[in-house]
């Protein structure tokens, strides 16, 4: 057992906490950094010292960027797992399986667990969740959604109070390079990808990030705890960016879009509302500034109105400060007894909503034959399937060939589809370059 003293009113405290970790990669090794490098100041928040006893690899020769005893490393996870001097267990190495594994197994012996898999949390946290509580342990997974940005703790505790009525962020850095550079430089999707895996901001293989899957866990997330209603990720409609051109982003532009790849959580009556997608927002919208590699998340709350959250979504240290912080926050349940009041909260079963339901404006971009009564035929089908034009388009490309945009209005998506299948079948139309949601 550590050493207990005892505070003023004879409570039971725990002057010394032990932290292992499994998986030491770039997280593992910021989280590391945190946690020696701003030690006093740590020690001071908690009220106890926090020391990382082990770390469990399958690597403990490579060098990291930080210094360190090397005699804490291991390749063996029993000896974080089942470390009976271990208080709490820090999850890196990401996926499904074998972490879901560790992470029960941790909590069997009686451990408190921090991670930071987004993966894990949106297709089995519930099963850990459950697990947690039955145990009255603690588990927190701040680092799961927006890297260094503050987002699962508020909506949990600063905006409790609220009935929060919609989640809209960028949670994905690399699809906000992409879509930034493509902006800014005028550049083609294929170019700027593979300018960013150069750069590191795109993995070898982006097949998470360019076609959504990323922010499809990330607003999975963060719609269970906003709602209070678990979310099955499988339930959650997924687009992503491979089809955003450059002509696209000019033409939004010129309508005063930018073009994001949105994660978006609504409540729609009795339902939630839960994709993610590329969108057309207002360039005056708060989201629209956000650049590069950073993300934003824009929450609504009945009594709060709107707030916004930015910063970070990736990286070393970013990412480390905020696994960092929830080890402090269990390190402080745990000096004081109060463990397991970081409980799930999903109370509520509201069904996601389909998205042939959900009503949302168009952008359309198409080719055509440049001769008469072409335009009024499109805009025939569209008004028969309730779509009403907010904004028109034409220009011509080369001969015989022109060029058509519009924006439409509210709509609900059935009849948008539907309509569109019609009109990609017209004799004028040469095709349909590309169709894509607008955000307000």
């Amino acid at each position: 057992m550590n050493n207990l003293d005892y505070g003023s009113e004879g409570v039971r405290l725990k002057d010394k906490i032990n932290v292992g970790m499994i998986g030491f990669g770039t997280v593992g090794v910021g989280t590391l950094r945190v946690l020696l490098e701003n030690r006093t100041e740590i020690e001071q928040k908690v009220g106890s010292k926090l020391e990382v006893i082990k770390i469990a690899d399958l690597d403990i020769t490579t060098e990291r960027a930080v210094t360190f005893d090397k005699s804490i490393l291991t390749t063996n996870v029993a000896e974080v797992l089942d470390n009976p001097d271990v208080d709490i267990v820090v999850e890196l190495i990401g996926g499904v399986h074998p972490a879901k594994d560790f992470i029960m197994r941790a909590l069997k012996n009686g451990k408190h667990v921090v991670t930071a898999n987004k993966e894990l949390i949106a297709k089995e946290g519930s099963d850990i969740l459950d697990e947690a509580g039955r145990r009255g342990l603690d588990f927190c997974f701040e680092a799961s959604v927006g890297g260094g940005i503050p987002i699962i703790r508020p909506l949990k505790t600063s905006l409790a109070a609220n009935k929060v009525q919609e989640v809209i962020g960028i949670v994905n850095g690399t699809t906000n390079y992409i879509l930034t550079k493509m902006a800014n430089e005028g550049r083609d999707f294929a170019e700027v990808l593979a300018e960013a895996q150069k750069a590191g901001y795109a993995e070898a293989d982006p097949t998470s990030d360019i076609e959504g899957y990323d922010a499809k866990y990330k607003i999975a997330i963060l719609a269970s705890i906003a709602f209070t209603s678990r979310v099955h990720v499988d339930d959650v409609y997924c687009e992503g960016i491979t089809k955003i051109s450059r002509r696209d982003i000019e033409c939004a532009r010129g309508f005063g879009y930018a073009i994001k790849l949105l994660a978006i959580a609504k409540r729609a009556g009795g339902k939630m509302e839960i994709r993610v997608h590329p969108a057309l927002i207002p360039v005056a919208h708060p989201l629209a500034s956000v650049s590069n590699v950073y993300n934003g998340i824009y929450v609504r709350g009945d009594f709060v109105e709107d707030v916004m959250f930015y910063g970070p979504g990736a990286g070393s240290l970013p990412t480390g400060s905020a696994v960092v912080g929830d080890i402090m926050e269990i390190a402080r349940d745990i000096r004081f007894g109060s463990n397991g009041r970081l409980s799930c909260t999903c109370f509520e079963r509201l069904e996601v909503q389909n998205i042939e339901e959900v009503s949302t404006k168009y952008y359309i971009r198409m080719q055509v034959e440049d001769r008469p009564n072409v335009l009024a035929a499109i805009a025939k089908i569209l008004g028969d399937h309730n779509v009403s034009l907010a904004t028109v388009s034409q220009k011509d490309l080369q001969r015989d060939i022109a060029e058509i945009v519009i924006v439409t209005h509210r709509v609900s998506e059935r009849n948008w589809r539907e309509s569109i299948e019609q009109i990609s079948k017209l004799p004028a139309v040469s095709e349909i370059c590309n169709w894509i949601r607008v955000e307000e």
